[in-house]
């Protein structure tokens, strides 16, 4: 709580958000320069899901009342939130909604289960994805909602991930919810928000990487054998020069998805595919790279590297992984 505090007070809290709600009128080549900085010092606070994919989604559709209220609470540091939009066999896919949503009086009632809630256990309120229309796997008839996590029907199972994050399990019984912009219309508006939130997270990761390769690079020069650096022997030379390759193919990625998703372009989401498949396979390559070479130091908890390899491992995961999204790219060829 005091380290959100202290986000607010940096002004972090309200980089992709109007100088109305207190906030800076950043995008995504700002957010993508925070996220960098937050995967170098692996931060832990929820800000992906409460500034990015909860709050984005905020603004994109709730109404001028909504977002005075919400988005300057965000802002503040009084409020965190948690997208609440994958389900549990939906795999990766953000337009199987099982979950249902009915009106109720003024307002709406909610019932179904939602997986995986990134920071969903800490959350003081949730935007849920609800279906008011159409089968489970329409993309039409999806709303946005917002929930207080600590009303009657939500029940909420929290654990910590293996990169020290933490999630949620959440199941909505008649839950009440607050209707964010038109019933039926949240498709456009979450996918938006989902595109921002793998730009930041792939920016996350690309700090991650960075510091991964910093730890190797420094460990081979110190490290002695057979009485010289072991950094001296060419096949480790080699090894740190693919490594080096694999973060800059990334950043590169990244840099194309972030500007190619703010400007608009019509291939903007193939870019956004193709950046979090190279992240899955970067990741990878750096993190397992990064652990042999150490040796079995790289695997204990004493060695930052090894919180390094488990971010990536997670962000692998984390909207669909490398094979999710090369199959997209194939499906829009």
């Amino acid at each position: 709580t005091e380290m959100w505090q202290q986000f607010a007070e940096l002004g972090l809290l309200g980089v992709p958000f109007s100088e109305d709600f207190g906030g800076f009128n950043g995008g995504g080549p700002e957010l993508m320069v925070v996220a960098e900085g937050f995967g170098r010092g692996l931060v832990l606070e929820p800000y992906l899901a409460t500034v990015i994919l909860s709050g984005t989604l905020i603004d994109f559709l709730g109404s001028d009342s909504q977002k005075e209220t919400l988005i300057s609470a965000i802002v503040g540091g009084e409020v965190r939130l948690a997208l609440a939009a994958y389900e549990p066999e939906g795999r990766y896919d953000h337009t199987h909604v099982a979950t249902t949503a009915e009106k109720s009086g003024d307002g709406y009632v909610i019932s179904g289960s939602k997986a995986v809630v990134l920071h969903g256990d800490s959350a003081d309120k949730l935007v849920v994805i609800a279906r008011t229309a159409g089968s489970t796997n329409d993309r039409n008839g999806l709303s946005a909602f917002v929930v207080d996590a600590s009303a009657d029907g939500v029940s909420r199972r929290g654990y910590e991930t293996i990169d020290g994050l933490h999630a949620a399990e959440i199941s909505l019984n008649n839950a009440p919810a607050e209707l964010l912009g038109e019933e039926g219309n949240a498709i456009d508006a979450l996918e938006k928000s989902l595109a921002l939130g793998i730009v930041a997270l792939c920016a996350e990761a690309s700090g991650a990487m960075e510091v991964a390769c910093d730890h190797t690079l420094n460990y081979i020069k110190e490290r002695q054998q057979f009485g010289v650096p072991i950094g001296k022997f060419q096949v480790l030379q080699f090894r740190m020069a693919d490594m080096f390759i694999a973060m800059e193919q990334t950043r590169s990625l990244l840099l194309a998805a972030t500007l190619k998703t703010v400007e608009g372009h019509d291939d903007a989401a193939k870019a956004v595919h193709a950046m979090k498949a190279q992240l899955g396979r970067a990741g990878r390559k750096i993190a397992q790279e990064a652990i042999q070479i150490h040796g079995g130091m790289g695997m204990t908890d004493e060695l930052g590297v090894g919180h390094y390899v488990k971010r990536l491992t997670a962000a692998d995961g984390l909207f669909g992984n490398a094979d999710v999204h090369l199959m997209a790219i194939a499906r829009s060829a």
